[in-house]
């Protein structure tokens, strides 16, 4: 009965949908069905429904419907693929895919029920191009690996039903990305390159990349921020944090080239002796500091805030400057390969790039947990890799690789302090899934009632 209900409230949809086509043309083939288990059907604005199947082409336009106890799993045509739980109803608002074309988009809207995706091309060439839109909030998907849960009472009685502690929803990043120009880019430690937006993370051992004309601010876990200008390369070389312990972290970056502004944090305030800045001529240690770094072949350091201690890789080279050189705020250095000198002003670099603490940045948004139900009604996303920006009328959520986010119906957005358990422990087939069958029926046994027939 249920599912005959969801049908005809689909069929209206279809219906108020089916003006957006055109003379009721029948729209082309966006994606197809790669599995499907227990009853679904996908309509198309005007014509009757069509039974989810292995095979099964899909439309623009398409309202795509799952049973309860039912699971479908699609593959669009520009490579993405997602598991419909069951209990969902989602349409094709958007498909447009072309290979190398500039205008590509996915607009997905999702009524009921959930996903697991991971995302292909289309989300990869541009971080606008994909959309996932509820109610509750509109997903930003950033080319990633991502579950979505819209929830009522359903989501914590799965909680309930998972013999398991429930893990810290700890954000694993070292630093997120704000206040962005231009193209930037990270490169993980495999040499893999991804695309920087606002909220976007970098992690250990990465490398992050500017184009020309662009900039970025770095905020990390421990407060200290970096701008970068222009033309840069830097890398996170250690990076590592607990709030109840600062003094035990460690903050060791290099600039490899380019130009940046830093404002140390926490880490320094608690242990400056593990803070480090390495260029290819100097290293620079810290005592509670704002410095400013230039690198080409040769590179400029100027401090702003506090003292730096400045270690030339060939002290002696001339220059009549002894090997460290200590500077307090307004004084510079100029190391080279051959000669040290002191420099009277900041590189001029630095003039078109704003120092990091006059950069707004909302910490809270970006890293802070909060201590919540598992049960409250809302919109969950957990993201496996990747990046997800949620955006509801008032607020913004960026996610990062292992980070689960909620937001209520009223707009207000949480990380919560643990992952949900419905969501870690989510049995439904993940979209890759290399024998989804056998995965269902197994998790089907696990968590067969005791009182149902097998």
């Amino acid at each position: 009965m249920q599912m005959s209900r969801r049908i005809l409230w689909t069929a209206g949809l279809s219906l108020v949908m089916a003006s957006a086509l055109p003379g009721g043309a029948l729209a082309q083939s966006v994606g197809q069905v790669e599995f499907a288990r227990g009853v679904g059907y996908a309509q198309t604005p005007g014509q009757g429904a069509r039974i989810l199947g292995k095979g099964l082409e899909l439309r623009e336009g398409d309202t795509l419907s799952t049973a309860e106890g039912a699971s479908a799993i699609i593959r669009m045509q520009d490579g993405t693929r997602m598991t419909l739980r069951p209990g969902t109803d989602m349409v094709v608002q958007r498909f447009q895919y072309r290979e190398g074309a500039s205008n590509n988009s996915m607009i997905m809207q999702l009524f009921s029920g959930g996903l697991r995706a991971v995302t292909g091309l289309i989300s990869k060439g541009s971080p606008d191009a994909a959309q996932l839109q509820t109610r509750t909030a509109t997903i930003g998907i950033r080319g990633t690996d991502f579950d979505a849960r819209l929830c009522q009472n359903d989501c914590a009685a799965e909680s309930a039903r998972v013999n398991e502690t429930a893990r810290a929803n700890a954000v694993q990043a070292s630093a997120k990305l704000v206040s962005t120009q231009g193209e930037i880019n990270a490169v993980d430690t495999n040499g893999t390159r991804r695309r920087l937006v606002d909220g976007g993370a970098i992690y250990p051992g990465e490398t992050v990349e500017t184009g020309p004309a662009a900039r970025g601010v770095l905020a990390f876990r421990d407060d200290s921020r970096l701008t970068l200008g222009a033309t840069t390369r830097f890398k996170v070389d250690t990076f590592v944090f607990d709030d109840k312990n600062p003094g035990e972290g460690k903050f060791l970056v290099s600039l490899l080239r380019g130009s940046m502004r830093a404002l140390t944090g926490l880490i320094g305030k608690a242990n400056n002796r593990n803070v480090g800045f390495t260029t290819a001529t100097a290293t620079v240690g810290i005592r509670g500091t704002g410095l400013d770094m230039q690198c080409d072949e040769a590179c400029s350091f100027f401090t702003w805030l506090g003292t730096i201690e400045v270690t030339p890789s060939n002290p002696g080279q001339g220059g009549g400057l002894s090997a460290l050189q200590v500077l307090s705020a307004g004084q510079g250095l100029f190391v080279s390969t051959t000669g040290i000198r002191a420099l009277p002003a900041p590189p001029p670099e630095m003039n078109n790039l704003p120092r990091p603490d006059d950069v707004p940045v909302d910490t809270k948004q970006l890293f802070s947990a909060t201590n919540m139900p598992q049960d409250q009604e809302g919109l969950y996303v957990f993201v496996r890799d990747g990046h997800i920006q949620v955006t509801t009328a008032s607020e913004v959520l960026h996610l990062g690789k292992g980070e689960a986010g909620f937001a209520n119906p009223t707009g207000q957005m949480l990380r919560p302090l643990q992952i949900p358990l419905f969501l870690d422990f989510d049995r439904t087939p993940r979209p890759d899934s290399t024998n989804p069958m056998l995965q269902t029926m197994l998790n089907e046994t696990v968590n067969r009632p005791a009182n149902q027939c097998r």
